[in-house]
């Protein structure tokens, strides 16, 4: 079975299955321990960390001191007083070292623990909730040695990632593709930050003040300045935008299995109304079951509103908008 949602293009309604389980290879973990860790990473991300309890999780990104995002994390209270950081695995080396340069004298350790984990994502039954009656998205609960993460939906399907240690066994539910998982982390709306889109962003590009990414009542971090001038002076001209491609791309016979998100992401996105310049970029894309593309596009307000959305061109393939599957801060 299937769950669906009124649908903006020409062609039929997109699906996703109603169960399943998938590996997420591609996600690695980051563990800061010590005395000084919530401290510390109080003071580099957009979040609140320091009151992070066994029953919550955070959206947070790693700004420049410009504010355009470094990484994204999902990030989680563990097992003796550490905090995990759940990041896209391609940027876990780059992020490690540079978070690293702010330790100073805080007691804080960092270290790559991708090794003592596996991470899985749960999609619909297999988490035990239905789309309406599943906990509000980023509560968290501790089941023995596991770690479950409530996301936000896709398509009114309910989402979770698990964390549990390595070589324990996998959750249960019928297997999940990658494509599958990935096209509902898109039409969640609510875009994970890898290589091919690093310091592209400022946090409210991608929406992260309206999905619980930025706290506005914490203390400095870097690109503090830059983001809460965005947010209070009225001057969010991009936001982010779930679009669905018109026309069937076929993959390189080169491509690897998985390799949707290295294809499309980075990718520029053109206004019918000005051939001249880009209007916006692609952040995180994957291919639906049915060879159809949708993707997660930071773009212009004003290039929205004119619908007349192309991919690579302003001859390009037409992109059409999806509705987004939460308000956003300014509407709410």
């Amino acid at each position: 079975m299937h769950a669906t949602i009124p649908h903006t293009s020409s062609t039929s309604p997109l699906l996703l299955p109603r169960e399943g389980v998938a590996r997420l290879e591609h996600w690695g973990v980051i563990e800061v321990s010590g005395a000084d860790s919530a401290g510390f990473l109080q003071g580099q991300l957009t979040n609140d960390v320091a009151h992070l309890s066994p029953t919550q999780a955070r959206l947070a990104a790693f700004c420049s001191a410009k504010g355009r995002m470094q990484a994204s994390f999902i990030a989680l209270q563990g097992t003796k007083g550490d905090i995990l950081l759940l990041c896209s695995k391609d940027l876990l080396a780059p992020t490690l070292k540079r978070l690293s340069m702010f330790v100073m004298r805080a007691k804080a350790q960092l270290r790559d623990a991708s090794a003592d984990y596996s991470i899985y994502g749960l999609l619909g039954a297999s988490t035990g909730m239905d789309g309406d009656h599943a906990p509000e998205p980023w509560q968290a609960r501790v089941l023995a040695d596991t770690r479950v993460v409530q996301l936000y939906p896709a398509l009114g399907v309910a989402r979770q990632m698990c964390l549990i240690p390595a070589g324990a066994p996998a959750p249960e539910g019928p297997a999940l593709s990658f494509d599958d998982w990935q096209c509902g982390e898109v039409l969640s709306g609510v875009a994970t930050l890898t290589a091919a889109v690093v310091d592209a962003f400022v946090p409210q590009m991608l929406n992260y003040e309206s999905v619980g990414g930025v706290s506005f009542k914490k203390g400095c971090y870097p690109g503090q300045e830059v983001v809460a001038r965005s947010q209070f002076r009225g001057i969010l001209k991009r936001r982010a935008y779930i679009v669905e491609l018109q026309q069937p791309v076929v993959p390189s016979p080169a491509a690897q299995a998985g390799a949707a998100l290295a294809m499309f992401a980075g990718q520029e996105v053109y206004s019918t109304q000005d051939a001249s310049q880009p209007c916006g970029v692609v952040a995180q894309a994957a291919r639906h079951a049915t060879g159809r593309w949708v993707g997660i596009v930071s773009m212009q307000t004003s290039a929205a509103a004119d619908h007349g959305l192309c991919l690579g061109s302003a001859g390009g393939a037409a992109l059409a908008l999806l509705p987004l599957p939460y308000a956003l801060l300014e509407d709410i």
